[in-house]
């Protein structure tokens, strides 16, 4: 698959399995520090541009980037057993309907002693307001937020973003859309998504 080919606006969720997963030669690392946390190339390129114009000092960390469908099976099976179905449903895609497995998404946290891997904190203030407040200049949107949860299907999660790409992350922000109602006008207006 071609770089060019990967449609930045995809839309993964429950009603919308993922069918096409990206090349492994379109993944790189987000942060040299961290080399295990993989997005696809442009996301990864916009994330630390991003990182970088709010000044970012290792307050901000990658927790989880792209994931394979076994590794999303492992997560899901994990943390049924571990937190309940009630829990795992409403903050754990089912594996070939995350977004992770696009490349596209990002879980980010705040650089603490002990990082929580599905819920990794994320406050509004400092540095990470400055992060939310800049994120859609570089073609990010927080993808969960609080109030679109009966929309998304998964609850609030302030710390997952997913690169739209630039102008669509403005728009979504201006009009305080999430992805969902973003492709819905889109596709109601004939520009579609995937």
């Amino acid at each position: 698959m071609e770089r060019s080919d990967w449609n930045y606006l995809i839309l993964v969720n429950r009603e919308n399995p993922l069918r096409r997963f990206p090349d492994a030669d379109m993944l790189e690392p987000v942060l040299e520090e961290y080399p295990d946390v993989l997005m696809e190339h442009r996301a990864a390129r916009a994330l630390r541009a991003l990182l970088e114009a709010i000044g970012n000092r290792g307050e901000i960390i990658p927790v989880s980037g792209f994931r394979t469908q076994a590794e999303q099976q492992k997560i899901w099976d994990d943390t049924l057993l571990e937190r309940g179905e009630e829990f795992t449903r409403k903050f754990v895609a089912y594996p070939g309907c995350s977004e992770h497995q696009t490349g596209l998404a990002i879980d980010l946290g705040a650089n603490l002693p002990e990082i929580d891997f599905i819920c990794p904190e994320f406050p509004d203030t400092g540095i990470f307001g400055k992060f939310r407040e800049k994120a859609a200049d570089f073609g990010f949107i927080e993808r969960y937020p609080k109030g679109k949860e009966a929309v998304t299907g998964i609850g609030a999660e302030p710390w997952h973003f997913r690169y739209v790409g630039v102008p669509h992350a403005a728009v979504m922000k201006a009009g305080g859309l999430v992805l969902e109602e973003y492709a819905e006008e889109r596709n109601a207006f004939g520009g579609g998504v995937k």
